[in-house]
Formats: structure tokens, C-alpha cells, sequence
């Protein structure tokens, strides 16, 4: 039986292969989507793309999500506006937290960083309580570095 790490390190290699020589940043937000919420069937697991003063939904695996988020708002705005990642053990406890979905518990959310700024953030909601922690945030910090070059 594999461990958490163990899923991340093997996760964090296939996507760093896949990524090679595809530039564009939309196809590569949808393909880690599609493995990060293959590999771990969390709730919801998607991009929100920096647009002006609005993160804007991106590539998504799960059910509907909220479309545009304003900057500071809710745990993705603040992410943003922050430029940390967010790991919330429990969005009730959140203020301004913007449910999407009341069958969203717990949530983290990393900023996707170029040259120092914000170009999108990786946001994953679980139907669970405190599912996300240190090693979630190292990998998907790794992965977010990945899709950003």
C-alpha cells in the first residue's frame, strides 16, 4: 500500500513529463487537474485563471463551480491576494468563505506564481474535514511550480 507522499512523488514526476514541450497554459492546467483528482478523488480540483481584477474558472474536474471570484475574496481570492498558499481544515470556520457547494468541508488553495505574480491558483475542495496538510501543500507547491514554466 502506497502512501500519501508515494502517490504525490510518482503524481509529481508524470506530470513534469507530460508538461514538457506543451507551452500552452490551459492544456497543461487541465491535464493536472485530471491527474491530481484521478489520483486522489477529491470533491472538486481546478484552476481559476488570473483576469484582471477576477479569478476567472478554468480547467476543472467535479461538479459546477462558482465562475468568477474577486480578488480577496473567499479562500481562492485570498490565496491570491496573499500569495500563499491556503490550507483551510475547515471552510464553516473561514470568513468570507464562498461556498460553491455546502458538501465542500475542507479546501487548499496554492497560487500559480511567474516571475513573481499570480497568474492562477489550484484550488481542491474534500467532502471531508481537515483533509489537506503539509505534504499536500509541499507537493501541489511542486506542481503549481511545474505548470507555471
Amino acid at each position: 500500500m502506497s502512501t500519501k507522499e508515494d502517490s504525490y512523488k510518482l503524481l509529481t514526476s508524470q506530470i513534469q513529463s507530460l508538461m514538457e514541450g506543451e507551452e500552452d497554459l490551459v492544456a497543461r492546467m487541465a491535464n493536472a487537474a485530471a491527474m491530481i483528482h484521478d489520483t486522489f478523488r477529491f470533491w472538486w480540483t481546478g484552476f481559476y485563471r488570473v483576469q484582471g481584477e477576477q479569478l476567472v474558472l478554468g480547467p476543472f474536474q467535479g461538479p459546477m463551480a462558482c465562475t468568477r471570484i474577486g480578488f480577496g475574496r473567499g479562500v481562492c481570492g485570498s490565496a491570491w491576494q496573499q500569495q500563499r498558499t491556503l490550507v483551510v481544515p475547515d471552510v464553516e470556520q473561514f470568513p468570507g468563505h464562498i461556498a460553491c457547494s455546502s458538501r465542500s468541508k475542507s479546501e487548499i488553495v496554492v497560487p500559480v506564481l511567474r516571475d513573481g505574480t499570480v497568474i492562477a491558483v489550484l484550488d481542491i475542495d474534500s467532502e471531508n474535514l481537515a483533509t489537506f496538510d503539509e505534504t499536500d501543500q509541499r507537493y501541489l507547491e511542486q506542481i503549481a511550480e511545474i505548470i507555471a514554466r
